[in-house]
């Protein structure tokens, strides 16, 4: 199941069992609902509009989408966003529901010295920073990864 995840755009429990079929397996839905919660794999959106299943710190998005054809791969997390709220050396970001993980990761790859790292959620993220990192500084960090506008908006 892994592998298949891993190297397939698998959008669907049931796109996934018939994959499973297709190679001798034959499993439940409730197997497949219990092993992908086990596997704490996210349902992430695609530049096509579509979703399909990611493993934790996997970075194979484009990849797959490469596979599957797709002549543009933009995956852009950061539609997902949906506000922040600092506290103390502490950010909270909420994002719609399944962005947080990719959102979190663009956040730890920007290699930004000041963010010590990132824990997500399904809809909000922690965002851990260094203790003497002023809320203004927080800020500008933060107006530079995300994508601030009327819609979008700290508190």
């Amino acid at each position: 199941m892994v592998q298949l995840i891993t190297n397939e755009c698998i959008g669907s429990q049931e796109e996934l069992a018939h994959k499973l079929a297709d190679k001798g397996y034959k499993v439940t839905q409730a197997t497949l609902s219990r092993d992908l919660k086990m596997l704490k794999t996210t349902k992430v959106a695609t530049d096509r509009g579509t979703y399909i299943y990611m493993l934790p710190d996997s970075n194979s998005l484009k990849d797959k989408m490469l596979a599957k054809g797709a002549t543009s791969v933009k995956p852009d997390f950061k539609n997902g966003f949906v506000s922040i709220e600092l506290s103390g050396n502490m950010a909270v970001i909420k994002t719609r529901n399944g962005y947080a993980s990719g959102l979190a990761y663009d956040i730890d790859q920007s290699h930004t010295p000041e963010i010590l790292g990132t824990i997500p959620g399904s809809d909000t993220i922690f965002v851990v920073l260094r203790e003497d990192v002023s809320h203004g500084r927080a800020m500008e960090i933060f107006e530079s990864l995300l994508p601030v506008n009327n819609n979008h908006h700290f508190r």
